[in-house]
């Protein structure tokens, strides 16, 4: 047990450190625009298509739910304030973070693993370049803030999808529908979301590129960065979520009780 524990605070140390190594390149001077263009093409303007039907199928099966348990009660027009709040400060963001682990996180990982097992990132030292300034900061910055712009795209698809289901399928009320999201729903629930995509962004960035820089040697290296790369990122995001959440509702109590006044 001492063991692992040892094992764990020694990588979480070697993390925190490639870590800032990393951010310390946002400011470093040397990213230039044809390195960084096609990696925010690749995380960015690729995942709109997944991150999109992600959105609107969830948004469409959250709605269902809730008339389930909604129209037992007569309460149809309040469904539109349970489920856009909960796209917009939580199923977005963390769903959205959570695709973006899968299919760019795991792929960061796999490439920058391939690269440390083909001597390449060896190679880049040798030539005096940084490759954590090179290969991990563009990529941190676009992880950072793409992740909002898709969440607000995941946001968008989801409340799309409850409206298709509650105000199409089920004929709710169109006006009582928007009348009470815009009652209960404001933009602090939009603000928080963005919040939490923007942590999850740069976290499972930083989890992805270490992965890949620290992987084993072959094959079998590769395809296990890529793996525990997903796995990690995607524990991390929970695990902020949660604590995120928490911040975040006590900041909110704050303010309005005029602690801060």
């Amino acid at each position: 047990m001492m063991r692992r524990a040892t094992e764990f605070i020694e990588r979480l140390g070697d993390w925190s450190l490639f870590s800032l190594r990393a951010i310390r390149g946002c400011f470093s001077g040397t990213l230039r625009g044809r390195d960084v263009v096609p990696i925010f093409f690749a995380i960015g303007v690729k995942s709109v298509g997944v991150v999109a039907i992600t959105g609107l199928f969830i948004g469409m099966v959250l709605a269902l739910q809730a008339y389930g348990q909604f129209h037992t009660y007569n309460l149809d027009t309040s469904i539109g304030a349970v489920a856009n709040q909960t796209i917009l400060s939580e199923l977005g963001p963390v769903l959205a973070a959570v695709m973006l682990a899968g299919r760019v996180g795991s792929a960061m990982a796999a490439e920058l693993a391939t690269m440390r097992v083909s001597e390449q990132l060896d190679a880049l030292s040798c030539l005096g370049v940084d490759p954590v300034h090179y290969l991990v900061t563009p990529r941190f910055l676009a992880c950072m803030f793409l992740i909002p712009l898709l969440t607000v795209i995941a946001d968008v698809s989801g409340i799309v999808g409850s409206v298709l289901v509650c105000n199409v399928a089920y004929d709710v009320d169109s006006f009582h529908y928007w009348n009470q999201t815009m009652k209960f729903v404001g933009l602090w629930a939009v603000g928080s979301g963005l919040v939490k995509a923007l942590v999850f962004g740069a976290v499972l960035s930083l989890i992805c590129c270490h992965r890949g820089f620290t992987s084993g040697g072959g094959a079998a290296g590769v395809g296990q960065a890529s793996t525990d790369a997903f796995v990690s990122s995607f524990v991390a995001i929970l695990i902020l979520d949660f604590f995120l959440v928490y911040l975040l509702n006590t900041l909110k109590q704050l303010l309005h009780s005029g602690t801060f006044a």
